[in-house]
């Protein structure tokens, strides 16, 4: 294991010890810190201007002393405060890690926790054990993720760099060049989507990493649009399909389905209506009937379409196709 030198040390570290040198009455400078701790006076400087004006300590210069002191007493170097709300969302933010592990994304938000944890105070008064053995985050259909794939995909969204790939539909058998921009790269509901503008379609366009292969770089740039939206691009859409349509859709649950559905917001344009026996009626506006039509199918019969008249013959039809002939 090697060990770490002076000169190597973290600014965290050199600023704990600039203050324990100021706080004794010393009156250090610039020059006599670094040479004690074998880093440039420059480095010494940036850090006694950090210590004044992010972490507000009294900290002035001494010019007939030639050297730094506090003007008013200071008890400890101001470390990181949390509170124990703070620390259990900071634990759940832990365990949320677990949908990331493996992407791209694991390193940084590992580095960005183990950083506050260093921060933190030795002793709290906290059973961390306890809460550790009570949060949890499951899911029941895991994404399969193609690691390169993804890790390529957000570099590139994150660069502003033109792709090139092959992309297969569902139920397509023959996959298609593609040559896009990608925008954004967005978690839904546990899956993961690639919003892109697509250059043979003139459009923006989504892909699921899992159907994209033999992806490379054109050498391309782009600038992404200042007027693209996620949020307003889905604003309609009942999950990540966006449509050009707008349909007024009325969903009855029974009393039965009723409870699940009062307690989420399904969709922003949701609107709930109390039914005679405990059901409920659930109104919204969207742009797409693609997904709101698996959604109802997974109701197992406690649902029924009012309207459109068209989602409800597609219901009626692909529940027809589920029965054994």
């Amino acid at each position: 294991m090697s060990v770490l030198q002076p000169k190597s040390r973290p600014p965290l570290e050199r600023m704990m010890r600039i203050h324990q040198e100021i706080a004794s009455g010393s009156y250090p400078n610039a020059t006599t810190l670094a040479r004690g701790m074998e880093v440039s006076t420059k480095s010494v400087q940036r850090d006694l201007e950090f210590m004044r004006d992010r972490l507000n300590l009294p900290l002035e210069y001494d010019g007939s002393r030639f050297g730094y002191h506090y003007t008013e007493p200071v008890s400890s170097f101001p470390t990181l405060q949390i509170t124990e709300g703070e620390l259990v969302a900071l634990l759940i933010a832990e365990k949320a890690l677990e949908q990331y592990r493996g992407t791209n994304f694991e390193k940084p938000l590992v580095s960005a926790l183990k950083k506050m944890a260093a921060q933190l105070p030795d002793t709290v008064s906290f059973n961390i054990a306890e809460w550790d053995q009570t949060i949890s985050f499951r899911t029941s259909a895991e994404p399969i993720l193609n690691l390169e794939i993804f890790d390529a995909l957000a570099k590139a969204t994150a660069q502003r760099k033109q792709l090139r790939f092959d992309y297969r539909k569902p139920g397509q058998q023959k996959p298609e060049p593609r040559v896009v921009d990608p925008y954004h790269l967005a978690n839904i509901n546990g899956e993961w989507f690639l919003f892109a503008f697509d250059h043979a379609r003139r459009d923006i366009r989504t892909f699921v990493p899992l159907r994209i292969s033999n992806i490379e770089a054109t050498g391309k740039t782009f600038a992404r649009p200042a007027k693209f939206s996620l949020e307003k691009r889905l604003h309609d859409s009942f999950g990540v399909v966006s449509g050009e349509g707008e349909f007024n859709v009325v969903i009855r649950f029974d009393e039965f389905a009723a409870g699940y559905i009062r307690e989420k917001r399904w969709h922003p344009s949701q609107q709930l209506r109390e039914l005679k026996g405990g059901g409920v009626e659930l109104r919204m506006k969207l742009s797409s009937l693609a997904e709101v039509q698996r959604w109802i199918l997974s109701w197992a019969g406690h649902a029924k379409v009012i309207v459109p008249k068209e989602l409800a013959t597609s219901v009626r039809e692909s529940a027809q196709r589920l029965l054994v002939a």
